[in-house]
This record gives structure tokens, C-alpha cells and sequence, in this order.
């Protein structure tokens, strides 16, 4: 019998509901308002896990629109996938640091859009004086961020993991 079957079925009250709407609803701006609800509920459940199904359940949301938010968000660092002995259905998590996993995740979007920009300026139109200078900018920042980000997450782990972090 799986770890999962014996555990009981998550639940969320409608105070953590209606904070997750109100995640979802900051979240918007930077992607789609399902992945705001599925991360906002991993970010305020209890469980150490939740089940695709779960998730679709408790967020009343199409097995469909759990599957699109869970990969979206397990790609860009937000979520991990979790392995259940015996379950094959799949699970998922937000990390403690989710927005340290995401900083670390980022890095292979950098080296992603890095190759991208290249492969547009050894296209003709790439050769062309506009779009080389908008795809040359725009490899160059994302050189810029590469070499700063190492950095950036090194200085938040060291800001997180002092004690007594005050707002400056």
C-alpha cells in the first residue's frame, strides 16, 4: 500500500481558498492565473505533497488545467515532482525556498534564450542592422544576467539564512 493511501485526504479551508485567489490574482502579470493557484496551494497546504488529482479537487480545477500548471510551473523551478512508492499518479511540491529554486532554475532559461538569440543573428534577417543590434543587446544582457545571477542567488541564500533579517 502506498504512502499516499494511508495518509488522509488534503483539504484547504476557505480562508487558505480565498488567500490563493489572491496569490493567483498577484501571480497574473507573470503567467497564467492557474499556475498562481496551483503554486499559491502548494505555498499554504500542510501536506508535504499533493496529487494531481488533489490539487484538481481542492482547486476545482479540470485535470487538464492541473497538468498545464504543474509542467509550467515544474519547469521553471517553482514546483518539484515527488515520487510516491507504489503510486503512479503524479505528485507535487513547492520547495521551502521556492523562490531560491526558482533563481536556480532560471539558469537554464538563460543558457535557452542565449542559444536562441544566437541562432537569430546567424539568420540573414539577423544580419540586417536593426534586428542585429535588438538581438546583440539582448544576448548581451542575457550574458550580463548569467554572470550576475550566480551571484544574485549566492546573496540571497546568505540574506536567508542570516539571523534576525530586518528590512533596510
Amino acid at each position: 500500500m502506498s504512502d499516499d493511501a494511508q495518509r488522509p485526504e488534503p483539504q484547504i479551508d476557505d480562508d487558505a481558498l480565498e488567500w490563493v485567489e489572491s496569490f493567483a490574482t498577484a501571480w497574473e502579470p507573470n503567467g497564467p492565473r492557474a499556475e498562481g493557484r496551483v503554486l499559491g496551494l502548494l505555498l499554504i497546504c500542510d501536506a508535504p505533497y499533493l496529487s494531481a488529482a488533489d490539487i484538481g479537487r481542492m482547486l476545482r480545477m479540470s485535470s487538464g488545467a492541473v497538468s498545464m500548471s504543474t509542467r509550467g510551473l515544474t519547469a521553471s523551478g517553482f514546483l518539484q515532482k515527488h515520487t510516491v512508492t507504489g503510486d503512479r499518479r503524479h505528485h507535487f511540491r513547492a520547495d521551502d525556498d521556492v523562490w531560491g529554486s526558482f533563481l536556480a532554475g532560471e539558469r537554464g532559461y538563460l543558457h535557452r534564450t542565449m542559444q536562441v538569440l544566437r541562432d537569430g543573428m546567424a539568420l540573414e534577417a539577423g544580419s540586417r542592422p536593426g534586428p542585429r543590434t535588438r538581438l546583440e543587446t539582448a544576448d548581451r544582457y542575457m550574458r550580463w544576467l548569467e554572470k550576475y545571477h550566480r551571484k544574485m542567488l549566492d546573496d540571497w541564500r546568505a540574506y536567508r539564512d542570516s539571523p534576525d533579517q530586518e528590512d533596510e
